[in-house]
């Protein structure tokens, strides 16, 4: 099993969300990151998922995404010629003994800190999986109070957009 990430343009209608999450559970996959929002093009949206699975088993879902009136197009994004993003939320224990080390930890990563109380800070983080669960093991011996995720975000590389030439309004109303 391997790690696929899809970005599936669709129609931004009610029910849309859902009638894609059913195709990957009623095949009894887990998704494992799930992102939708706008894209530049009115009344298109962009879902970035992630999933563990065969590439077999993929391919026939992707057939079937396909044939779903509302989806537009579908790309499996490789992860060296994509970028790849998820930002993080994690509130923190912080009191005046252990803030400066956490600080440390912040700035070592990259992050940046958004809220801060007298017991706990908030910290944003941005990037690769790999990089926010290595933040996470540094700043879990301090207490870790709250955490969320965004889920995947992700786009080719280079100057390339997979909705500029099959998405043109003309194209879509056919």
């Amino acid at each position: 099993m391997s790690r696929h990430t899809l970005s599936v343009l669709v129609e931004d209608k009610p029910g849309v969300l859902a009638r894609v999450a059913s195709l990957f559970s009623r095949r009894g996959f887990n998704i494992e990151s799930l992102a939708v929002g706008p894209t530049e093009l009115p009344d298109v949206s962009r879902m970035t998922i992630v999933v563990t699975v065969d590439t077999l088993p993929l391919e026939q879902v992707t057939k079937q995404l396909n044939k779903l009136i509302n989806v537009i197009k579908i790309v499996e994004l490789d992860p060296d010629a994509s970028v790849q993003r998820e930002i993080m939320l994690v509130k923190v224990r912080a009191d005046l003994d252990t803030r400066s080390r956490v600080l440390e930890a912040v700035t070592l990563f990259r992050a940046k800190v958004v809220d801060v109380a007298p017991d706990a800070v908030t910290i944003e983080a941005t990037g690769k999986d790999d990089k926010l669960e290595a933040l996470l093991k540094v700043l879990e011996p301090f207490g870790i109070k709250e955490l969320v995720k965004s889920g995947m975000v992700a786009m080719g590389r280079g100057p390339r957009s997979i909705s500029e030439r099959s998405l043109r309004p003309a194209d879509r109303s056919a």
